[in-house]
């Protein structure tokens, strides 16, 4: 009788870690720039014409 060869492959680990929440990369430096240029540019719009209209 021989005695059965430990597997190396365990189907369901013992110790289960907890599942990090993923979370989306923070915006690079330039499209952050880019988005309050588009807000500062909308504003100054938004002004002028209301001085425009007045």
């Amino acid at each position: 009788m021989s005695t059965p060869e430990p597997t190396t492959h365990d189907p369901e680990p013992t110790t289960h870690l907890p599942e990090q929440p993923r979370y989306e990369p923070p915006p690079s430096v330039g499209k952050l720039a880019l988005w309050v240029l588009l807000f500062v540019v909308a504003a100054v719009v938004v002004v002028l014409g209301g001085v425009y209209l007045t």
